[in-house]
C-alpha cells in the first residue's frame, strides 16, 4: 500500500514519558513525561482530535480518553541514538545512527576556542560565554554589544554555541559572516549546530527577530530525504529542518518562524499537487514552553494545534499520509531547562486508517522507523541502515 504524498510533522520536544536510561543522559529522575505534567497543569487537555488519533492509547494524559476505535495507528519511539537534543533525534529519523553524543559546555566554551575565533573573525572580544536564556541574554548585555561591538555568545542544555548580534549596529550578514567561522571551528569540536540570533532595540529593550540562521555540523552519511530526491520525488522542508541536516535532502526549503506560520506553511504545501514529502517542525512547543518551564502555555499551544488540525485532515486525500511524532522530550515541570529523554509519540493518520481504524503499533526500538515507512509509503525501493517500517499497519 503506497501513498502519493507524506506530511511529517514534528512536534519539537512533546514527549511522551522517560526512557529507562534517563538518568545517564542527565534527567534528574525517570519521571518524566511531556505531554502528561503540560495536561496536569491545566487540569486535563482539550486535545479531541489528537484523542481520535488514540494519543490516550499511548499513555495515561489527563483529559485525554483512551479509544476503542482510534482513527490513527498510534504507538511510541524509543531513541536508539546516544542523546536528547534536535540534531540526535532528527538524525535518527531519517536513519543516521548517532552512537556518540554531542559536546555540551555548561561551563561555556573552552578559552582557547574563544581567542581563535575572535582572532579568526577579527573581533574585539565577545560577551557572556555562558549558558543562558536567548532573551534575557540579551537584555542583559545588549547595550555593552552595541556599544563596543562584542558579540554575545552562549550555549544551552544543547550541543551549540550560540552568537547574539544586533541586525544594524553590527550588520545582519556580518553576524552570518562569522557564524561561518565559528562553524569550522566547531567543526573540531564536533559541536552540533552554530545559530545566528540577531536582534533589534536600544537602551536595555531588545527583542529577537525573525532572522536566526543555523549552521549545522556535517552529516556523516546519506540521509532518507537524499534517497527521495534520487527517486524523482519531491522532499519540501517547512521551518528549521533544512538547517538541522546541512541544508541537504530538500528541493524546495520554506522559511518560517513560528508554529502558526510554519503550520500554515504545511496548509500551503498541502493544496498543490506533488509526489513526495513535506517535513516540518513545530518549534515553539521546545522553544517558548519546553526551556521556559511553562506547563501552562505548553498545555495551550497543544490545544491549538489541535484545534488546526482538521484544517489538514480536511485537505488530505486519499493517498495522503500524516505522520506526527517529537525530536526528544522537554518536560516542562522537570528541574533545569534542559530536554528530557523520552519515549516520543508516533501517530499515522489517512483517510485509509479513518475508514478501516488505527492500529497499535506499540513501542518501537528507533526514531528511524519513521524514515523508513516514509520510504515504503513513498514507493522507494532503498532502505536506511536502521528502522523498521510500519506500513503495514497504515
Amino acid at each position: 500500500m503506497q501513498y502519493k504524498r507524506v506530511f511529517f510533522l514534528v512536534l519539537d520536544s512533546v514527549g511522551i514519558g522517560s526512557m529507562p536510561d534517563a538518568l545517564k543522559f542527565g534527567d534528574h529522575d525517570t519521571n518524566s513525561n511531556t505531554i502528561a505534567h503540560a495536561a496536569k497543569a491545566v487540569g486535563g487537555l482539550k486535545t479531541p482530535n489528537l484523542a481520535k488519533f488514540g494519543l490516550g492509547n499511548i499513555s495515561a494524559i489527563e483529559g485525554v480518553a483512551p479509544t476503542t476505535n482510534p482513527i490513527a495507528s498510534y504507538g511510541k519511539l524509543k531513541e536508539l541514538s546516544n542523546g536528547k537534543d534536535t540534531t540526535t533525534g532528527h538524525w535518527e529519523m531519517a536513519g543516521v545512527y548517532v552512537t556518540k553524543p554531542f559536546p555540551t559546555f555548561y561551563d561555556g566554551f573552552p578559552q582557547a576556542f574563544i581567542d581563535r575565533f575572535v582572532i579568526d573573525a577579527k573581533l574585539p572580544g565577545v560577551l557572556a560565554n555562558i549558558p543562558a536564556s536567548g532573551t534575557e541574554i540579551i537584555e542583559i548585555h545588549g547595550d555593552e554589544h552595541v556599544r563596543t561591538g562584542k558579540p554575545i555568545v552562549y550555549t544551552s542544555a544543547d550541543s551549540v554555541f550560540q552568537i547574539a548580534c544586533h541586525e544594524e549596529s553590527f550588520g545582519l550578514e556580518r553576524l552570518y559572516e562569522i557564524c561561518q567561522i565559528a562553524r569550522k571551528l566547531c567543526d573540531e569540536y564536533k559541536v552540533a549546530r552554530v545559530i545566528a540570533r540577531p536582534f533589534v532595540g536600544s537602551n536595555g529593550k531588545y527583542t529577537r527577530t525573525q532572522n536566526r540562521k543555523d549552521f549545522s555540523i556535517a552529516l556523516p552519511e546519506e540521509i532518507m530525504m537524499q534517497k527521495l530526491l534520487r527517486a524523482g520525488l519531491e522532499s519540501v522542508s517547512i521551518g528549521k529542518v533544512a538547517s538541522i541536516y546541512s541544508e541537504e535532502g530538500f528541493n524546495k526549503k520554506v522559511k518560517a518562524t513560528n508554529n502558526k506560520a510554519i503550520f500554515e506553511a504545511v496548509l500551503t504545501e498541502a493544496s498543490r499537487d506533488f509526489h513526495g514529502l513535506v517535513f516540518a517542525n513545530l518549534v515553539d512547543f521546545d522553544m517558548l514552553y519546553g526551556h521556559r518551564r511553562n506547563p501552562t502555555g505548553y498545555a495551550h499551544e497543544l490545544e491549538w494545534f489541535d484545534g488546526v488540525l482538521p484544517s489538514l485532515m480536511n485537505i488530505m486525500k486519499e493517498d495522503d499520509l500524516l505522520l506526527l511524532s517529537a525530536d526528544h522530550g522537554n518536560d516542562p515541570t522537570a528541574k533545569g531547562s534542559d530536554h528530557t529523554r523520552e519515549y516520543v509519540p508516533i501517530l499515522a493518520y489517512s483517510k485509509r486508517t479513518e475508514k478501516n481504524g488505527g492500529k497499535n503499533l506499540a513501542t518501537r526500538d528507533s526514531f528511524a522507523d519513521i524514515g523508513q515507512t516514509i520510504l515504503e509509503a513513498l514507493g522507494v525501493n532503498e532502505h536506511q541502515k536502521i528502522g523498521k517500517s510500519f506500513l503495514y499497519a497504515l
